[in-house]
């Protein structure tokens, strides 16, 4: 077993001081919901470190706005923005194919949160569809451009993936209750499970993928809950005490960690907190890794339901 990873990076560390002296001048990166949250702060520490920077987002005017103020603030005119709508198999397959050229870093930021029960057309759970499906059609049909020049995809996950596996036999809810907050744990956990086979998959081809924790963070996320259930999870999450909360350009810094620390070069399949390689979960805490997140035989489970499903291969 490899030894643990640990930064100089931690809690209150920005996404602008992790990239502080990186020169990221002729990368290549694509954020997945860069418009708004820590996908704005994820895009201004790539931009300022050099690189061109597309911003694959829902609401392309949005996009537009923070390109043009992330460029007025670092100096970078190479912030671009494309339609990406990730409920949308054929938004992510157009933008895939639409895509040219080599691409050396992949955020797969983009998410939701405890959404009442939704469908999407084909009848899947929103949150799954979202915060999984549709990226990793995404990163399949990106990964010829990501295998051309070797890349990290970096997958934001969350400390909600301890509640739920992903419940392969009802993955979408079809005949248990549907508990919000298990399908938000069981799309978390599959941004973990999906970089544990990536990196037996992709062993040799020069592309890593990692998920994270970003903290709690009060963004658009949190659109779905009212302050009274948030202050609620918020101290069952601290057993009882308080937590606290990170700005978003906090929330953003162990992103950039995965995408630009040459500590994590070559290595796939491990979930980051508080800018360090997390540990395993055990009872009592309210992080870590749960041992469904690392668990190989779910992970390629999941990479087989999701190629059935989505009908994509890399």
């Amino acid at each position: 077993m490899s030894e643990r990873i640990t930064t100089p990076f931690g809690f209150e560390s920005t996404a602008l001081e992790v990239v502080e002296g990186v020169d990221l001048s002729g990368r290549r990166a694509v954020v997945t919901g860069g418009a708004s949250g820590i996908g704005v702060e994820t895009v201004r520490a790539l931009a300022a470190a050099g690189a061109e920077v597309t911003i694959a987002a829902r609401d392309v005017e949005a996009g537009r706005g923070v390109a043009a103020e992330v460029s007025a603030s670092t100096g970078n005119s190479a912030v671009l923005v494309a339609p990406l709508e990730l409920t949308s198999q054929e938004s992510v397959k157009a933008f895939a194919r639409n895509w040219d050229g080599p691409l050396h870093l992949l955020i797969n930021n983009a998410g939701v949160m405890a959404t009442p029960l939704t469908r999407t057309p084909e009848g899947w759970e929103l949150q799954f569809a979202t915060n999984h499906f549709g990226h990793f059609t995404l990163t399949l049909g990106l990964f010829a451009a990501l295998r051309a020049e070797g890349a990290r995809v970096v997958n934001v996950s969350s400390t909600g993936h301890l509640a739920s596996p992903v419940v392969f036999d009802d993955i979408h809810f079809e005949r248990r209750e549907y508990d919000r907050w298990q399908a938000y744990g069981q799309s978390k956990t599959a941004n973990v499970l999906f970089g544990v086979e990536a990196g037996r998959r992709w062993a040799g081809e020069g592309v890593t993928m990692n998920a994270l924790m970003p903290g709690g963070i009060l963004t658009a996320l949190q659109r779905h809950i009212t302050p009274e259930e948030l202050e609620e999870r918020r101290r069952l999450r601290g057993g009882g005490k308080p937590v606290r909360f990170k700005t978003p350009e906090q929330g953003a810094a162990t992103t950039l960690v995965l995408a630009v620390s040459p500590l994590v070069e070559g290595r796939s399949g491990l979930y980051f907190e508080d800018c360090d390689e997390a540990l395993p979960h055990a009872e009592g805490m309210t992080d870590g890794l749960a041992a469904h997140a690392a668990d190989p035989e779910a992970a390629a489970q999941l990479w087989e339901v999701s190629e059935e499903t989505l009908k994509v291969h890399a």
